[in-house]
């Protein structure tokens, strides 16, 4: 039997050689793949440049009070926030978490100074605005819902972006959603648009799933009832119009 040639040899190793290169880069790009995805998802995106001041938050109570006054002498009034109001109200109205820390750490130390102007973690949050709670995550969205640390809102024509900083273990994550506000029967209603979490552009797909599941869940669903006195809420030429009946 003649001896095989060196080059024969060669020749059947090649193709496990190219096998194996070819699963060494399969392998590795899922690792990177998985890697810029962790980053992307841990990168903070920058909030919206929005305005919180205290006038502005004065004029937005001035405003809800007066509408509800209306409303109760069975006038039909339109209450209108501009996004500096709405967003001073929500600071002020809110209770995120950081707020809540600093509560209980200024009961457990009653000689620790009380923040300046920090918001009221005690106060109710009347259904004015959109619920920074119902747009995080459909998936544990009670956990999201105690480590919201930072609710921003921008409005541009009849489009709205939430801008959401919440904590997940000890680190912060921001959750961008961009989308049409509305009511329907006595019920908030969102259309989202696009979405991000952290830097990490969430697919159309399982952005809507996940508004729709999050809505439609019977947790949530009675927190996205309006007032009463409230009959519809949308947002109109950069601000917030609820009309009051």
């Amino acid at each position: 039997m003649p001896a095989s040639s060196p080059a024969s040899h060669a020749a059947a190793a090649q193709p496990v050689s190219a096998w194996l290169w070819a699963f060494r880069c399969l392998r590795w790009s899922t690792y990177l793949a998985a890697l810029i995805t962790l980053i992307l998802l841990l990168h903070k995106s920058p909030p919206p440049p929005v305005q919180v001041t205290a006038q502005a938050a004065a004029s937005a109570e001035q405003k809800v009070e007066q509408v509800q006054r209306s409303a109760m002498q069975g006038e039909k009034a339109t209450l209108r926030l501009d996004e500096s109001e709405l967003n001073s109200y929500l600071a002020t109205h809110l209770a995120l978490a950081q707020n809540s820390n600093l509560a209980a750490a200024t009961t457990n130390n009653p000689s620790a100074p009380a923040a300046v102007d920090s918001p009221t973690p005690s106060s109710p949050t009347p259904n004015v605005g959109p619920a920074d709670s119902d747009t995080v995550s459909p998936a544990d969205i009670e956990q999201v819902r105690s480590s919201v640390k930072d609710v921003k809102v921008q409005m541009e024509g009849d489009q709205v972006r939430a801008y959401v900083v919440f904590d997940v273990h000890g680190k912060d994550m921001t959750l961008q959603l961009v989308g049409h506000l509305g009511s329907s029967d006595g019920f908030l209603k969102f259309e989202p648009l696009s979405g991000q979490l952290g830097s990490l552009p969430i697919p159309q797909s399982t952005l809507e799933s996940a508004v729709q599941r999050l809505m439609d869940s019977p947790e949530n669903r009675e927190k996205l009832r309006l007032p009463s006195d409230v009959s519809e809420m949308h947002i109109e030429n950069g601000q917030l119009v609820a009309t009051y009946h």
